[in-house]
């Protein structure tokens, strides 16, 4: 496979996979609405602005390009929003990835990376979780990915072979590019935002959960870790190999203890604010990577202080994200 199409590959993700693929000699075509991506951060990566929506606009991107594979990261992420919108999650997760299969199917492209999420899982019985744990997700967000991961197998009977990537918590910067949402969800760029005086406090939601500080563990991966193992899965797809896994590093951080690590990291002090727990968040979330370790040869090369600090060092030069001001 030589030419990638990334759908999304303007976002936080996207563009460092797409930068990383670049980087290894893959021709790459981004198609992003620009809705939550930023033009800035592709780096003269070719990028056509649309949506999945139109199939128009689909036709004339397999039309013009002959597409090797595909790497999907378009879609909503925010857990919260999605319990309070699940329309707008089912309709952009799911009924758009399916108008990008059918146009693969229609102009022959049979292998397809798919970002997903452990949000897949739910609240998990067992930590570290296991590709093939029960999957229950506790928002319509996580419902949203596995719904799409089914629908992935079930078009294997038109020849598409899928990989879907199960991420954990991406985080960090890379590429000379960082994290910049709006709005922003995320705990570390909210909490550099806290330290860089931009915000007045961090809010923690929920202090009350069965941890051992009270507050949601989560397994944190750097970006460039992440987007390693779309590079790897390519790889995999293109040797006939199929399937779920897990990226993430196996070791969890409460939600006190990454601002504690910022904390030291920034030399800022941080100030908190506890708020009631919000929907869909489980209180626990950590990979066992053995499977992509083994299977892929996939290893992540970077710690959390690795990774705070990478993302400090890129909000402190970017105070305004790619806006100026």
């Amino acid at each position: 496979m030589k030419r990638i199409l990334v759908t999304g590959g303007a976002g936080y993700i996207g563009s460092h996979t797409s930068l990383l693929l670049k980087e290894k000699g893959y021709d790459v075509v981004v198609v992003d609405n620009l809705e939550k991506g930023h033009k800035e951060s592709l780096n003269g990566i070719k990028l056509e602005i649309g949506n999945l929506n139109d199939e128009k606009f689909l036709e004339g991107i397999f039309s013009s390009y002959k597409i090797d594979g595909v790497v999907h990261f378009a879609g909503y992420i925010e857990v919260g929003e999605s319990m309070r919108d699940p329309l707008k999650y089912f309709k952009n997760n799911v009924c758009n990835g399916i108008n990008l299969i059918k146009m693969m199917i229609k102009y022959g492209v049979d292998k397809i990376v798919f970002s997903s999420s452990a949000a897949v899982y739910g609240s998990p019985k067992e930590i570290p979780i296991k590709e093939d744990s029960e999957k229950r997700p506790t928002s319509y967000y996580g419902l949203s990915k596995l719904m799409f991961e089914n629908i992935l197998d079930a078009c294997t009977v038109y020849g598409i072979k899928n990989i879907c990537l199960r991420y954990f918590n991406a985080a960090g910067a890379g590429f000379g590019i960082g994290e910049d949402h709006n709005p922003e969800t995320h705990l570390i760029p909210l909490v550099l935002k806290t330290a860089l005086g931009q915000r007045e406090s961090i809010k923690i939601f929920g202090d009350d959960y069965p941890t051992k500080d009270g507050t949601c563990i989560r397994d944190y991966i750097h970006v460039v870790d992440l987007a390693g193992a779309h590079l790897l899965a390519l790889k995999a797809l293109e040797n006939g190999v199929t399937g779920k896994y897990n990226v993430g590093t196996g070791k969890g951080y409460s939600v006190k203890e990454i601002i504690e690590i910022a904390k030291e990291v920034t030399g800022k002090d941080i100030k908190v604010e506890i708020s009631k727990r919000r929907e869909g968040d489980p209180p626990i979330l950590i990979a066992d990577p053995t499977k992509i370790m083994k299977e892929l040869g996939w290893k992540p090369k970077f710690g959390i202080r690795d990774i705070i600090k990478s993302a400090w060092e890129w909000h402190k030069n970017n105070p305004y994200g790619f806006r100026k001001s």
